[in-house]
């Protein structure tokens, strides 16, 4: 779910877009489960879902690198350690 990247990390996600809030959730299938208001259109998704991880690990701001019309995807998460990020993520994942 997290690998280090020479900016930040690599979060795999799994997003579900137009959900009822923004939230992210904790772990999908070896993933990052993160729903957002946003459609999935003209990557306002993309763009908020980076955001919502970027704030859950502490990080400066995100972007998605790969995946960008799939559910699951590749989002790079800069100015966070990896063990800082990793830290985050076990909150997220116990309280959802």
């Amino acid at each position: 779910m997290l690998a280090s990247h020479p900016k930040g990390v690599v979060v795999t996600a799994w997003v579900v877009p137009g959900a009822s809030r923004d939230e992210v959730v904790g772990e999908h299938d070896g993933a990052l489960k993160v729903r957002t208001v946003a459609p999935a259109e003209g990557g306002k998704a993309n763009r908020r879902v980076a955001e919502l991880i970027a704030q859950a690990l502490g990080g400066r701001s995100g972007i998605v690198a790969s995946g960008s019309s799939s559910r699951r995807k590749q989002v790079v998460v800069f100015g966070v350690t990896l063990a800082a990020a990793s830290a985050a993520l076990g909150v997220v994942r116990h309280h959802p």
